[in-house]
């Protein structure tokens, strides 16, 4: 079961770290992802990271804002977000893959209920 936390309001500039707890380690060798999905817009992918952390990777509007990590030893990955816009409000989710890696050609298969992120300007 995947559980995100974190999420709240900031304004434009400001910074959010959100969580997600793997309490039943569904993902403990696999990889996870985040992915995003505003009001009225599609489900888009955020990030996502390798099953011991030695891979990464980004959409290319989070590169260099977004950080992706894990701490195996807690079960638990982290997007911290930086720079935030207005256009990065959305519902977070974090979602983990049947794969040690990812692949953008392959869908998570276990999601987690999501994180409300509201940047205002």
């Amino acid at each position: 079961q995947l559980v995100e936390s974190g999420g709240g309001s900031v304004q434009a500039g400001g910074s959010l770290r959100l969580s997600c707890a793997d309490s039943r380690r569904t993902a403990s060798n696999n990889a996870v992802g985040w992915f995003r999905q505003a009001p009225g817009k599609e489900r888009e992918f955020v990030a996502a990271i390798s099953w011991n952390g030695d891979s990464t990777n980004y959409a290319d509007s989070m590169e260099g804002r977004f950080i992706i990590s894990r701490d195996r030893a807690k079960n638990t990955v982290y997007l911290q977000m930086n720079s935030l816009k207005p256009e990065d409000t959305a519902v977070y989710y974090c979602a983990a893959f049947r794969r040690p890696y990812y692949s953008s050609g392959v869908g998570p298969n276990y999601w987690g209920q999501g994180t409300q992120v509201t940047v205002s300007s």
